[in-house]
């Protein structure tokens, strides 16, 4: 039983730090129906930023999050200026698949800067284990995972209080209404792609202080990529429920299955199984909207 729950009190936690890049994806297509595949991508970038300000200006924690944050932000409101923009108003489709070559085009940019090497990230949480019951959990899962549920409450009073987060509903709801009643869809969007770089390049960091930062740290985003249709594309509570289900389910796998089979993989294949069932009986996800269409 001590095992079983060891497993469970882990995935959540695991689950949390998903959740946070899930929030990258989220955070966007709520505004603008567009799934980013840089996703990934931007919370590399964000991690390298914080990685700088930490280690080569020396700032302290919370300056080097602000940093990455806003290195990351600025970084989307050139893509989404210089790349997307020009593409208002032509099909989603083409929009999508311009995000498939800014992850390449952002992977081989930190190549450049900051080499392919992997660096190990100063320690930002407390060494001493946190003990829930039986289960002991590594204080940077348990930190990260709190992190996680500020930044979902965060931008879930955002979108549904502030008037920004009102209009980039709106806007990702019908833009030729939206854009009747006043809005700017040009700035909304704008908006939407900082949101979605900051969110994930919060969850770069988180990431990046686990277990180090490199060019291939993206490739992460791909794995989230299930936790984000499970919950729902245009959910934000969703992204942590998706992400603690897709922890939890992964750790089980871990736990009770690899030692059975040979080369141990299922803990990877299990989130990939679970998008393929979600989208055969529930394409929008857990909480997302039933109007979305499969991109």
């Amino acid at each position: 039983m001590d095992f079983l729950i060891q497993l469970l009190v882990s995935g959540v936690a695991v689950g949390g730090v998903y959740a946070l890049v899930g929030l990258g994806f989220v955070a966007i297509f709520k505004a603008t129906g567009i799934l980013n595949f840089a996703t990934g991508e931007f919370m590399m970038i964000g991690a390298y930023f914080g990685y700088t300000a930490l280690v080569g200006l020396h700032l302290p924690f919370w300056a080097a999050l602000l940093v990455a944050l806003a290195g990351a932000a600025a970084v989307a409101l050139v893509v989404e200026r210089a790349l997307l923009r020009p593409l208002f108003g032509q099909p989603t489709i083409t929009v999508v698949m311009v995000t498939l070559g800014l992850s390449s085009i952002l992977k081989g940019l930190a190549q450049i800067i900051w080499t392919a090497e992997f660096r190990s990230f100063p320690r930002i949480f407390p060494r001493k284990p946190v003990f829930l019951g039986p289960a002991v959990v590594p204080s940077r899962l348990f930190y990260g995972f709190l992190i996680a549920l500020a930044a979902v409450a965060v931008l879930a009073a955002f979108f549904r209080y502030a008037r920004a987060g009102v209009a980039m509903r709106a806007t990702a709801s019908d833009q030729g209404a939206a854009y009747s009643l006043g809005v700017d869809i040009r700035r909304m969007f704008g908006l939407a792609w900082g949101i979605g770089a900051a969110a994930a390049a919060l969850g770069g960091v988180v990431v990046g202080a686990i277990g180090g930062i490199s060019p291939q740290l993206g490739a992460l985003g791909l794995k989230v990529f299930p936790v984000v249709i499970l919950g729902g594309l245009d959910s934000v509570a969703g992204a942590i429920v998706g992400g603690i289900l897709i922890g939890v389910l992964e750790n089980l796998a871990g736990g009770y299955l690899d030692p059975y089979v040979p080369g141990g993989s299922v803990k990877e294949v299990v989130p990939f199984l679970v998008l393929l069932l979600i989208l055969l009986v529930r394409p929008y996800g857990l909480f997302g909207t039933r109007e979305i269409e499969r991109v």
